[in-house]
Parts: structure tokens; C-alpha cells; sequence
């Protein structure tokens, strides 16, 4: 099974990255199933149903989110209805939506995947490494030997250990939420496949895809500042996954990274797109 996990997807621009790279690549790699974190779609911060149909409709067959994805009130309703999206697992019970689905592809082939959030340097959370590991053993998983984790965490001590820890128990371990691809993809003693970030979509040369001077205003004055997303060239990252379907062993990880700079985002250039 080939598939294709993107890294944060940022604002507009990280929606036209999507948009313009991910054809290409799609035939290139003969994909599966592409996935992505979404927790940024919106402005650059949050998702909305407008910006989360733009995603799907540029190709992308589940999305993940993180600790953002409370902004917009609207979402909530979606995650609870929409078992393409995900939010973090190890919220407690009663936030909307659910942290753990399944994605079934059009030959019947299914695809498990955990969402879940850190705890080091961000919402004191329930245990990830529980929330995880009882995932693992839920019966439902049973004959789905295909299973992915995208852990939205800050520390990379915390996404190395959860790594080691789910070795051999799921196909791959990605972490998202820092922005910025790291370079250890590699496979574990067991089978599982691992990236501490995937990195992002949109604009690169930014302060994580937002707008430089705002958030160096904030660095030096310490009084809060309203980030705008980033204008300018535009980049997709994430990583390649060859999965063996039987066995749910990864078999190959590599570093997807594209950049054209060529396709900008300019203030006026996509006229008729929400941020």
C-alpha cells in the first residue's frame, strides 16, 4: 500500500500547495491514499467545513488535526458526522468528534489511523502513551494490520519515545506540529515507519507559515499580536509510505519535499479563496 501523509497544511497558500503539487505526485508514486494534518487550513489557524471541502476536493482522503482545531466553531458538528477528519484521541470525553477512525479505500483495503496530542510544553492531556497503546489492543484493529499515528507534539524526545514505543504495533509513527521536516525518516527494529515532523505546506520562508514581522513584533515586545499567514513561494512537504498490507510492516519511508518557485501565493493572486 503507497501512501502519501502531508505535514501541516497552512492557510491558503498550504490549500494551493495541495492543489498544485499533490496531481503530480499522486501519479508518480501510484498512491492509495493521501493523507494530511489540517489543524492549520484556516487562516492558519483552525479549519472550517469551506476550507476543509477545498482539501478533500484537491485530493486528500483523510485529515488529522492537533490542538488548533477548536478554533472555529463550526467544525464541531462536521467532526462528529464526518469520519474522514480526526482530532486528537486523548482529549477527555465529551469533546466533539472522535480521535481514532478508519479509512476504507475503493478495493476494500482499510487504513486505521490515531490522531493524538503531546503533553510536553502543551495541554496537560490525558497520557498519550495510554491512549495509544490501549488503541493498539481495542479489538476493532484486530484485522486491520495497516495503522498509522500522527502525533501533534512539540518535544522530540516525547514523538521519539512514542516511536519506540509503538514499534511493531503500528505501520508508522509521524509527528506533526512543529512545521519544520526533520531529516531521521527511517524504519524501526520492528517494521514501523518514523518521521519526528513532517513539516508543512505553504510558505516556507515565514516564521512557520506566518507572516515574519508579526511574529517578530510579539518576540520583542511580548504583548500579543494578531499572525496572518505568509505570502510567497510555495513548498509541500510530508513522507512517503510503502506498507505491506498483509502484515501492516513498513517496508519504505521517504521524505517528500517539494518546492516551486515558480507558484506564489501574492495578496490578490487567488482571488475568491478564504484564507
Amino acid at each position: 500500500m503507497r501512501i502519501l501523509f502531508l505535514g501541516d497544511v497552512v492557510g491558503k497558500a498550504g490549500r494551493l500547495a495541495v492543489k498544485q503539487f499533490l496531481p503530480q505526485i499522486k501519479e508518480e508514486l501510484r498512491l492509495d491514499a493521501v493523507l494530511a494534518n489540517g489543524e492549520n487550513i484556516a487562516g492558519g489557524i483552525g479549519m472550517t467545513c469551506e476550507t476543509l471541502d477545498e482539501l478533500f476536493g484537491a485530493g486528500v482522503d483523510f485529515v488529522t488535526s492537533g490542538n488548533h482545531v477548536w478554533r472555529h466553531k463550526e467544525i464541531f458538528s462536521r467532526l462528529e458526522k464526518d469520519r474522514r477528519i480526526i482530532r486528537p484521541a486523548n482529549y477527555p470525553e465529551g469533546a466533539p468528534g472522535r480521535g481514532h477512525a478508519v479509512l476504507t479505500l475503493g478495493d476494500g483495503r482499510r487504513i486505521a489511523v490515531l490522531n493524538m496530542l503531546g503533553n510536553t510544553y502543551m495541554e496537560p492531556l490525558p497520557c498519550p502513551f495510554r491512549t495509544a497503546l490501549s488503541w493498539v489492543e481495542s479489538p476493532e484493529l484486530e484485522d486491520i494490520p495497516v495503522r498509522l499515528v500522527d502525533f501533534h507534539a512539540e518535544a522530540t524526545s516525547e514523538k521519539k519515545t512514542m516511536g519506540w514505543a509503538l514499534d511493531g504495533k503500528v505501520s508508522a509513527v509521524l509527528g506533526t506540529h512543529t512545521h519544520v521536516q526533520t531529516a531521521d525518516a527511517q524504519l524501526l527494529p520492528r517494521g514501523t515507519a518514523y518521521l519526528t515532523d513532517l513539516g508543512m505546506c505553504g510558505v516556507e520562508q515565514s516564521s512557520l507559515g506566518m507572516d515574519f514581522d508579526a511574529v517578530f513584533e510579539r518576540f520583542l515586545t511580548k504583548i500579543p499580536t494578531a499572525f496572518k499567514p505568509a505570502k510567497g513561494e510555495i513548498s509541500l512537504n510530508g513522507a512517503y509510505l510503502d506498507i505491506d498490507d498483509a502484515t501492516g510492516q513498513a517496508k519504505e519511508i521517504r521524505i517528500i519535499r517539494e518546492h516551486c518557485p515558480k507558484w506564489r501565493l501574492e495578496t490578490s493572486a487567488e482571488q475568491g479563496m478564504p484564507d
